[in-house]
């Protein structure tokens, strides 16, 4: 086979400092990178001054437009042998145009977590209402992401609760799956030892992007619910709240003389992760692998989380800490972790294990890369043998193009 060269069509340019979802996009390039494969980036995104330089890697970047033939001439003159779309909404916006004017391209899609079932419990959510199979399925969001995986050729699921629910209640075809969690450097022992001790760590912390839901109604919920438990019990105790993109509701919630202390952004999440005692993360709705409670194993930090929060991310491992929904309980653990050193030590070891045997990407890698190979091997037969993806790329049913075309008709005149 010819050098590979893949084509990443980014929903943002790569912030890995700010989101989960730049450092899983950042460790799938590193995965392309050391098998000598050629990327180019391209985004329609704006560029935040918190991007990453992709060209100090060697990877070309480049700026696409929404909505333009020109990108049609852009993929010809490329022929990438691999084109990755970031979230389905990119997939939406060029699939079709991947698969008319350069249908040889393997195309992969990167989910980061599926939107559909993120979105559907944050509604039900906001409605007070329990979640629910039916919600899912009733939901447009779903019909939009689970067609998009059914048209790409290969999808990335990243927690084993999303690949069981995409085989067991969407049916979708194992052939066209591939679990892939966040691909993660072991923790040796010369790192635990370097780590340091209960004695030398202090506060509470939370730390997540708050672009993103989820991390908003969780640090709403810590401050109503959570923080006067413990600070009742732990009158000297602070929670630190990190995260990019604070917005003024976030922001008012400071408060010093509760211990409450508003941070912003981190330059070094791994550091203050590192020196924090215990990390608090009460998710009341979210999807996929939470990468805030993986930085907290790695950085031999124990958490308290929810059922949410922990889905998919510790198979039948004992969690680093505890999972509680309920407020008091949650508050309870806490305080337990946060004063008990032995326990706590213990729950830091649990952390080494899951990181170890679940996201080791020594272990991950060369599956992921081979499953890649295979496909593309194997193109003809299993595009033919992949029906439901046939159908949706018919264009009877491809409303996305003929809006996409309509919408590039209108911008001209």
């Amino acid at each position: 086979m010819n050098k590979q060269h893949v084509l990443i069509i980014g929903y943002v340019w790569v912030e890995p400092n700010s989101s989960a979802a730049g450092s899983r996009m950042m460790q799938l390039i590193e995965q392309f990178l050391k098998q000598n494969w050629k990327i180019t980036f391209a985004s329609p995104a704006q560029k935040s001054e918190k991007a990453t330089s992709l060209s100090s890697l060697g990877i070309d970047e480049v700026s696409i437009e929404l909505n333009s033939s020109s990108f049609d001439d852009f993929i010809k003159n490329l022929q990438p042998t691999i084109v990755m779309f970031d979230r389905f909404m990119m997939e939406e916006q060029f699939g079709w145009r991947v698969a008319e004017n350069y249908p040889n391209a393997l195309r992969i899609l990167d989910t980061e977590d599926l939107h559909f079932l993120r979105k559907t419990r944050q509604n039900q959510f906001k409605k007070g209402e329990k979640h629910t199979t039916e919600a899912l399925l009733d939901s447009n969001d779903t019909k939009r992401e689970i067609a998009s995986i059914l048209r790409c050729d290969l999808s990335l699921i990243i927690s084993t609760y999303e690949m069981d629910l995409l085989k067991s209640v969407f049916k979708v075809d194992e052939n066209l799956l591939c679990y892939l969690p966040f691909l993660l450097d072991k923790i040796e022992k010369n790192k635990v030892e370097k780590w340091n001790s209960f004695e030398e760590r202090n506060h509470f912390i939370f730390i997540g992007n708050f672009f993103h839901k989820p991390n908003v109604d969780a640090v709403l919920t810590l401050k109503k619910h959570i923080w006067i438990r413990i600070r009742k019990q732990l009158p000297k105790a602070e929670i630190h709240i990190y995260g990019s993109y604070a917005n003024q509701q976030i922001n008012q919630l400071h408060n010093k003389n509760e211990g409450f202390i508003i941070k912003g952004f981190a330059e070094d999440a791994n550091k203050v992760v590192k020196n924090a005692k215990v990390v608090l993360a009460p998710l009341n709705f979210g999807a996929g692998i939470k990468g805030k409670l993986t930085e907290a194993m790695i950085c031999g930090t124990p958490s308290v989380t929810t059922n949410i929060g922990a889905e998919g991310m510790h198979n039948n491992l004992p969690w680093n800490g505890f999972v509680e929904d309920d407020f008091n309980s949650f508050s309870e653990k806490a305080i337990q972790l946060y004063t008990d050193e032995n326990l706590w030590k213990k729950s830091q070891q649990k952390g080494i294990e899951i990181i170890n045997q679940i996201y080791d990407k020594e272990k991950i890698s060369d599956p992921f890369i081979n499953k890649i190979i295979n496909v593309q091997d194997n193109l003809k037969y299993h595009r033919t043998h992949n029906f439901l993806g046939n159908l949706l790329q018919h264009q009877t049913v491809q409303a996305t193009k003929f809006m996409s075309k309509w919408i590039e008709e209108k911008n001209k005149s």
